[in-house]
């Protein structure tokens, strides 16, 4: 089973810019999407009749949003933790027979930290979300989690220290977040791999000298470790200042079967 997961930075920039090539490329059974910036009826993606589509847009036109394309289909689908209480368009929750699928665009600290107590707030939710679900059926969580979690995920730590994204109160919480019962699937396979980003500021030269953060992860519950086989970062992928990153699992829902 692959599941991709990608940031997009505004769909329908993306799409201009090869999206659709690599989305049919990878061929993926599950292809999350964070930051779609649409509207409902703002586009149209010709993905094929193998998967289905379900959008959570924000109720600020042309903000966050996400979205995610399955050709496994869904026993049901929720959209945000709480009923009316998640206007920007942050999470989709699908429930499959043996696990649970959450794409998630964590809200950003800002520059200034102006949105740092709601990000923590929001972060304690979110953990008791995913603690819920896993007390039911393991869990996989991907997205634009929006923290290098620690010095090895950035590549500029020590002049980053303090800033939105690399707070102690975030990558706490990041650290809270794996205590609970989560593997960071990337570093559970590559634990000591530096220059491993997936998020670039359009700065010019900056991703080409790969001055990156990772910040856009796959979580899997730790009771499916052995299902892992593999992590990847698709760097080489343009069209957005995020990259995808992917997960090759085996898959759960032939185990149902």
């Amino acid at each position: 089973m692959r599941l991709v997961s990608w940031n997009v930075n505004g769909l329908r920039a993306c799409v201009k810019k090869g999206f659709l090539d690599y989305f049919k490329q990878t061929d993926a059974d599950i292809f999350c999407v964070q930051e779609t910036k649409l509207q409902e009826g703002q586009i149209e993606l010709a993905c094929g009749e193998e998967y289905e589509q379900f959008w959570n847009h924000a109720q600020k036109k042309g903000y966050s949003g996400t979205a995610v394309f399955t050709k496994i289909k869904p026993l049901s689908v929720r959209y945000g933790m709480e009923k009316d209480h998640e206007p920007e368009g942050r999470i989709i929750t699908l429930e499959f027979d043996r696990f649970y699928l959450v794409t998630v665009y964590t809200p950003n600290a800002k520059r200034d930290l102006a949105r740092l107590p709601y990000r923590v707030e929001w972060e304690d939710r979110f953990r008791a979300y995913l603690e819920q679900l896993d007390a039911r059926k393991p869990v996989l969580a991907c997205g634009d989690l929006n923290v290098a979690h620690q010095e090895i995920d950035i590549k500029n730590a020590k002049s980053n220290h303090g800033n939105s994204g690399f707070t102690p109160e975030e990558r706490g919480k990041m650290t809270a977040l794996l205590e609970a019962g989560f593997v960071d699937t990337f570093r559970h396979f590559y634990p000591e791999r530096d220059d491993a980003f997936s998020w670039w500021s359009n700065m010019p030269g900056v991703r080409e000298r790969n001055v990156g953060w990772r910040i856009d992860y796959v979580l899997a519950s730790e009771r499916l470790s052995g299902n892992l086989i593999d992590a990847r970062i698709d760097a080489h992928v343009l069209g957005s200042d995020h990259c995808p990153v992917v997960l090759e699992m085996r898959d759960l829902q032939a185990e149902a079967e």
